[in-house]
């Protein structure tokens, strides 16, 4: 019985999935997870069954040797040998404008993602060394899948800034939008639950989690999406501003003294939820709010408005039939839920109290004769697993 492996590789995490091929459909068996790579007390845990297989210390291994070593485990416990896998699927962040879809990894893909990193100089490099080592010690099919993709069908009236074209074209200044994989599945979901067929299919999506963002989808499309040129753009997240005004990093370089970097810095890992309340995990400020902690109180208000703000401003793109609350905060979180629809109910956007703190079998938490609002739990390792079993076939 053939297999799948979907890696996400970062420069101090590797995330891995097994799948089994079960009726031509993916199915998960196993989960490794490779932590604090590059530190003195890494490590590799692998679980399947909801048992723990091993557990190993791997020390101050580089992201290729650990690689190698995930390999050597998943087939020393049985998961996985490289033998029965039919192909292996990344994450990769950053495609830029010439990825629109998954794509089997070549030569000139492997060139791409390496261009991107300047957009994304955190991730690809990350992605492509997991790419690359793979390419290296197995023959087998490599599927790379883009953050950025899905939402490379938003109409030029919600991708381009308002700046000087001329700089726009030679820099490739636009909006390019994130968390594609994960919006993609949810709705795809909600519309296989609602019995839609996907491309009729119309939602708008919210994927509250330490990162952060809101998806338009319409005819099964991303039409329109919160965050932007970078993931910085849009919503307020854990560490992240969200929407700023443009004048605001000049203005503290200029009174501070700080660096094009240093502001960088700040307005993606000291700001958002942190910078207004002193954390970043949601289930802690709404403790301290709740114990009347008025920093919390006010950056949960900020949190929701934002997320309100933005629901509402994408109902402008026509009604949907879902909208879709997913991502940690999103799938966990009743109160959060229940702050961002309050006050919308005069756009048809009602949740029913006793749902939205039990949804039913299927996620939904709405009230009778409203928009149907769904919670969907996101697996963008499901997402790309089921991409790279369909372009190993082709």
């Amino acid at each position: 019985m053939k297999k799948l492996l979907v890696i996400n590789s970062g420069s101090s995490t590797i995330k891995a999935d097994v799948f089994v091929i079960e009726a031509g459909v993916p199915v998960r068996t196993a989960k490794a997870l490779a932590d604090k790579i590059g530190k003195a007390d890494a490590s590799l845990v692998l679980k399947a069954g909801g048992k723990t297989l091993a557990e190993v210390a791997i020390g101050s291994l580089s992201v290729p040797q650990v690689l190698d070593r995930l390999f050597s485990e998943l087939a020393s416990t049985g998961i996985c040998r490289t033998d029965e896998l039919l192909a292996v699927g990344h994450r990769v962040v950053h495609g830029g404008t010439a990825y629109s879809a998954p794509v089997v990894v070549e030569t000139d893909v492997i060139a791409a993602i390496q261009r991107m990193v300047v957009f994304a100089p955190l991730h690809n490099p990350a992605n492509l060394a997991g790419i690359e080592h793979c390419r290296r010690v197995t023959a087998l099919p490599q599927v790379a899948v883009f953050d950025t993709a899905f939402h490379q069908t938003m109409p030029a009236v919600a991708s381009t800034y308002a700046i000087d074209r001329k700089l726009s074209e030679q820099h490739g200044i636009r909006r390019y939008g994130f968390h594609g994989t994960s919006h993609e599945y949810v709705t795809r979901e909600c519309a296989k639950v609602m019995q839609i067929d996907y491309a009729h299919f119309n939602a708008i999506s919210l994927h509250l989690g330490n990162g952060a963002s809101v998806c338009a989808v319409r005819n099964g499309q991303s039409i329109d999406t919160s965050m932007g040129f970078t993931p910085l753009e849009g919503l307020v997240m854990g560490t992240r501003s969200g929407d700023l005004d443009p004048s605001v990093p000049l203005f503290l370089q200029q009174a501070t003294g700080f660096t094009a970097g240093e502001v960088e810095s700040q307005l993606n890992k000291k700001s958002g939820l942190l910078g207004l309340s002193g954390v970043s995990d949601m289930r802690e400020l709404l403790s301290r709010a709740d114990a009347g902690d008025e920093q919390a109180a006010l950056a949960r208000d900020i949190f929701c408005a934002r997320a309100k703000k933005y629901l509402g401003a994408y109902l402008t793109w026509g009604m949907p039939h879902a909208i879709v609350f997913t991502g940690g905060i999103g799938e966990n979180s009743p109160e959060i839920r229940r702050r961002i629809a309050s006050g919308l109910e005069h756009l048809g956007i009602t949740l029913s109290a006793e749902r939205n703190q039990s949804p039913s079998a299927e996620g939904l938490i709405s009230a009778p004769n409203s928009v149907a609002a769904y919670v969907i739990d996101t697996d963008e390792e499901m997402m790309i697993a089921r991409e790279t079993l369909r372009l190993s076939r082709v």
